[in-house]
């Protein structure tokens, strides 16, 4: 018989602290559902808490659906990475012959310039710049309209802000209108959060000759068994997704952000390869218990060992680093490899050196802890209120490292 991978006892405190978050008013920081794994050399606990719908009180479920927001971007890198195996793409090579739209770019003196006050890029965009965020332009944490370059971005609806499917154009006239604009920075100088993982979810397409969803589903979704993982969500399934919720911070209030049926329940004219997933905790677990088996899943390879040491290993210089994240600090004690983030000095109960991945500000927390082998994934219907993990986040991660038997 294998020896338990965690405590009973100290699992079960674990599920308490989350009925916790699931029962606490909403005012005070309360979440309506959820659905939590936790998995361990084999031994995988799943808990489904609370509602996934305040109005109807239909009761949260493990196939309940949700928007993973940016838990998409790791996804998209595996897929570009299978194209940089089959040598279609290569890491350092400019990314200008697939998408012209970006070449010759102009770069803004400082980020407040007026966007005609610029210099000439000093170098293509390349592959490599796409999947570590450094080509160049990418959100920032100001209000839209504290600089030129957000004001001129925000008016061009390329998504600088909460995943919103139904407002962004088609991939063509999408990179059109990024392409109008300046970029923020040098091409590799400094980490600019999510525009980069979109412009790769082009790249893709236009590389494989597929639509970014087809690709996704016949290069990754199949093989992995991950039915319930796409851009939009099929008529037979809408009733199993969850209400996604935020707080209204005038009234206290939660408020519906998108409703079951809302805008991920059709086909969206941009895929976005930064945010724009709908999945389960089934799906995603077989998505990250395929990385933490150095890209095998069964007996079918996806990714090589070498593609999936090279994605969780960190990618910043020290200089990248001191310019800063989403927020001051962010890079004190972590690193950015190919659309993760990886931990690279513990500074809590959770997050040993070497462990990775992302959170989706929809509601969505993921990690792989390869020296443990333990993957933890979180799944609520309640936005995030900061880049910052809420408590709820932290204190998942807290409970799991706790419940380790060994």
């Amino acid at each position: 018989m294998t020896a338990a991978q965690f405590s009973s006892a100290r699992l079960a405190r674990a599920k308490a602290i989350l009925r916790s978050h699931v029962e606490r008013d909403v005012r005070d920081g309360g979440i309506p559902g959820l659905v939590a794994l936790v998995s361990r050399r084999g031994e995988v606990h799943v808990e489904a808490l609370g509602v996934r719908d305040l109005s109807s009180a239909a009761p949260m479920e493990r196939d309940t659906l949700f928007r993973i927001s940016s838990m998409t971007k790791p996804i998209t890198a595996a897929a570009a990475l299978i194209l940089v195996e089959e040598c279609k793409l290569r890491l350092d090579d400019p990314v200008d012959p697939w998408l012209p739209e970006l070449a010759g770019r102009r770069v803004l003196r400082r980020l407040d310039s007026p966007l005609h006050d610029t210099v000439a890029a000093e170098r293509p965009i390349s592959v490599r710049d796409l999947l570590t965020f450094r080509m160049g332009f990418g959100q920032v944490m100001a209000h839209p309209d504290a600089h030129p370059i957000l004001k001129a971005a925000n008016e061009r609806q390329i998504g600088m802000g909460p995943p919103q499917p139904a407002a962004l154009p088609a991939p063509d006239e999408w990179l059109r209108r990024l392409g109008e604009l300046p970029w923020m920075a040098q091409p590799g100088e400094r980490w600019l959060y999510n525009t980069s993982s979109d412009v790769l979810g082009v790249l893709i397409a236009r590389c494989s000759g597929q639509p970014l969803p087809v690709f996704l589903r016949e290069r990754l979704f199949e093989p992995l068994g991950m039915k319930d993982t796409a851009f939009s969500v099929p008529e037979q399934a809408v009733a199993r997704m969850s209400t996604s919720y935020f707080n209204d911070f005038q009234t206290g209030e939660l408020a519906v952000y998108d409703p079951i049926g809302g805008q991920w329940s059709h086909p969206p004219a941009f895929p976005s390869g930064g945010a724009g997933l709908v999945s389960s905790i089934g799906d995603y677990y077989a998505f990250a218990q395929m990385l933490l088996e150095h890209g095998r899943h069964g007996g079918e390879r996806i990714l090589s060992r070498a593609a999936v040491e090279l994605m969780t290993s960190d990618q910043l210089s020290p200089q990248q680093k001191a310019l800063g994240g989403l927020l001051p600090g962010d890079f004190d004690h972590q690193g950015w490899g190919f659309g993760v983030s990886i931990t690279t000095r513990r500074r809590q109960l959770s997050a040993p050196v070497g462990s990775y991945g992302w959170d989706g500000g929809l509601g969505t927390t993921w990690s792989n802890d390869p020296s443990e082998g333990v993957i933890a994934l979180l799944m609520t219907c309640r936005l995030w209120t900061s880049p910052r993990r809420p408590p709820v986040a932290l204190d998942f991660a807290t409970s799991v490292y706790q419940a380790l038997e060994s």
